[in-house]
C-alpha cells in the first residue's frame, strides 16, 4: 500500500468512501495515477471539470491574481468581482438581475432558501422526490435521499416533497405558505432523470399563480453540461433563483445564486460570507466563462452527448434497464447494484460515478473527444457483458 493510501486511512475523517487509486495529475478528460496509469475521467470531479483538468487559462488567470490579491471581502469593492458579477448577469436566463457569491452548492442552497423566505414572507418550502440539494441542514431538508438525511434529523421545519414530474402532487403541496418550490431540470445524484416540459413549465406557471419563487438548482447542470449554458433554457424557464456552484470556476471552491426581478430587496447584512466572491475564484470563474465561450464548450456538449447517449442506447447488455441523458449528463440504469461495476470499468481505464445504487453515471469534461467516448463505451460494453471479478 502507498504512503498516499496509508496517511490517508489514519488521518481522513472516515466519511468517504475511498477508491483504491491516487489521483496526481490531470490535463483534459484525461487522469493518471501516481503509478503513471492513464483512465479517461467520465467522474469529471463530481461535475466540476467541465473544460477539463489543468486549464492553461484557469491557471494563467490564477496565478496572476494569486500575485495581486487573493481575498478581499464583499465589504470592499473589487474589479474581478464586479467583473465576475456582470458577466454572469450577462449569460443568465431573462429575469435574473443580481448576483449574491458563495463557496459551493450547498452554500449557494441556502442562500436561496433564505432568500425565499425573506422576500415572502413565507416559511414553507417544497422540493421534489430524487431531488438532491446539498449536506448543510437547510439544503439537505429540501434533499430527498433518506439514508442521508435521518441522522441528522430533525431538520429544518417547513419541508415537504412531491413527486419529480407529477404536476397534480405538486399542485397538492404548494399553498399560501409556499416560499418557494425547488427543481432540478435534470436530477443529477436521483438518477439522471430528466424533467418535461409540461412539469416543468407547469411549476413555473404554479409559483407565479400562487405567489410562490421557483429555485432551479443547476449546481451540476450548470455552465454548458446539458447542451445548453443553463439547462433551464432548454424549456423556456425564467427561474427567480438560480444556484450555481461546480464548474463555475473550472475547478477552485465557487457558488452563485443568481436573483431574479420577483426576489424583493434583500437588507444589508440579511446573509453574507466570508471567503464569497473573493479575487481569486472571480478570476478563475471569468476564465472559465472565457473558455466555455471560446473553445464552443456548450455546442460540443450537446454534439458529444448526443454521440455518446446514441452510443450507450446501441449497448446490447441484458443488464441495462435504461439509459438516459441531455448533453454530457448521463444515466445508465442497470438491473444490479452498480459498484462492482464501477470497480471493474476502474480496472478498463474508465472512472465513472454511482447515482443511487444501480445507476452508472457519467459527467465527463466537456473536452472529451469522440476517440475517448468510444473508448468509454468499449470499456462499458466489456464491463456489462459479464460479472465484474
Amino acid at each position: 500500500m502507498s504512503d498516499t493510501f496509508s496517511i490517508e486511512d489514519q488521518y481522513t475523517s472516515g466519511v468517504y468512501a475511498k477508491r483504491q487509486v491516487a489521483i496526481v495529475r490531470g490535463q483534459g478528460a484525461l487522469l493518471w495515477d501516481q503509478d503513471g496509469r492513464e483512465y479517461i475521467d467520465c467522474v469529471g470531479a463530481q461535475g466540476v471539470a467541465n473544460i477539463g483538468h489543468a486549464h492553461p487559462a484557469v491557471a494563467a488567470a490564477v496565478g496572476q491574481q494569486a500575485q495581486q490579491l487573493i481575498a478581499s471581502p464583499e465589504m470592499f469593492y473589487n474589479p474581478a468581482r464586479a467583473a465576475l458579477q456582470q458577466r454572469l448577469i450577462q449569460l443568465a436566463p431573462p429575469g435574473l438581475s443580481r448576483v449574491f457569491l458563495c463557496n459551493s452548492g450547498t452554500e449557494a442552497m441556502e442562500a436561496a432558501i433564505k432568500f425565499a423566505r425573506l422576500s415572502t414572507g413565507r416559511t414553507g418550502l417544497v422540493a421534489a422526490t430524487r431531488g438532491f440539494h446539498g449536506r448543510t441542514l437547510g439544503a439537505l431538508s429540501a434533499t430527498w435521499n433518506k439514508k442521508i438525511r435521518s441522522a441528522f434529523e430533525p431538520l429544518v421545519p417547513g419541508f415537504s416533497h412531491a413527486a419529480y414530474n407529477d404536476l397534480a402532487a405538486l399542485e397538492a403541496v404548494v399553498t399560501d405558505d409556499t416560499a418557494a418550490v425547488i427543481l432540478e431540470v435534470v436530477q443529477g445524484e436521483g438518477g439522471v432523470h430528466l424533467g418535461t416540459a409540461e412539469f416543468l413549465q407547469g411549476a413555473q406557471a404554479l409559483c407565479r399563480e400562487r405567489g410562490a419563487l421557483l429555485i432551479i438548482d443547476e449546481i451540476q447542470t450548470g455552465l454548458g453540461r446539458t447542451g445548453a449554458l443553463f439547462a433551464a433554457e432548454h424549456f423556456g424557464l425564467q427561474p427567480d433563483l438560480l444556484c450555481l456552484a461546480k464548474s463555475i470556476a473550472g475547478g477552485l471552491p465557487m457558488g452563485a445564486v443568481l436573483i431574479g426581478e420577483r426576489v424583493g430587496a434583500l437588507p444589508v447584512g440579511a446573509h453574507g460570507s466570508t471567503f464569497g466572491g473573493n479575487p481569486l475564484a472571480s478570476a478563475a470563474a471569468l476564465a472559465t466563462l472565457d473558455v466555455i465561450e471560446t473553445e464552443g464548450l456548450v455546442e460540443a456538449a450537446r454534439a458529444q452527448g448526443e454521440y455518446l447517449l446514441d452510443g450507450l442506447r446501441q449497448l446490447r447488455s441484458p443488464l441495462i434497464r435504461e439509459v438516459r441523458g441531455l448533453g454530457l449528463i448521463a444515466g445508465i440504469e442497470i438491473k444490479q447494484k452498480v459498484a462492482p461495476y464501477l470497480s471493474a470499468l476502474m480496472g478498463q481505464g474508465v472512472l465513472a460515478l454511482a447515482a443511487g445504487l444501480n445507476v452508472i453515471r457519467l459527467l465527463p469534461p466537456l473536452v472529451i473527444t469522440r476517440p475517448q467516448i468510444d473508448q468509454v463505451l468499449t470499456a462499458l460494453d466489456a464491463v456489462l457483458a459479464q460479472e465484474p471479478v
